[in-house]
């Protein structure tokens, strides 16, 4: 049985690099960290970073909540980050963008009324 997210794994060239960026992003440090792993968590899910494997954005795209898309956008692209796709209304109300991490990762991100962003994490 499917339980829902759990983690979602970033190989990147320069984990100590990619720790620092996503401990900005994220607004923490990470709850586990070896040169071979580094894992955040974010309101009950994992971003996973690895130093091996290709970064891009040629996979799948994981989506992170967000109440305010606009605002996050901006602060990510203060970040570093780059914007990929625009914030876009994709259906009842749902905005959804897509950025790329500096290191060429997909990082999604998603406003949705129909979920209480209260109730997560």
């Amino acid at each position: 049985m499917i339980l829902g997210l759990r983690t979602v794994i970033y190989p990147v060239a320069d984990i100590a690099d990619a720790t620092a960026w996503y401990s900005g992003v994220f607004e923490r440090a990470p709850y586990f960290s070896e040169p071979y792993y580094v894992g955040f968590e974010v309101g009950g899910f994992e971003l996973g970073l690895v130093p091996d494997g290709v970064p891009g954005a040629t996979g799948a795209t994981a989506y992170w909540g967000t109440a305010d898309i606009e605002t996050e956008m901006r602060r990510l692209l203060e970040l570093g980050a780059s914007i990929d796709s625009p914030v876009t209304e994709v259906g009842g109300g749902i905005l959804a963008a897509v950025l790329k991490d500096p290191y060429g990762n997909l990082f999604g991100l998603i406003q949705n009324p129909h979920f209480d962003a209260a109730k997560v994490g």
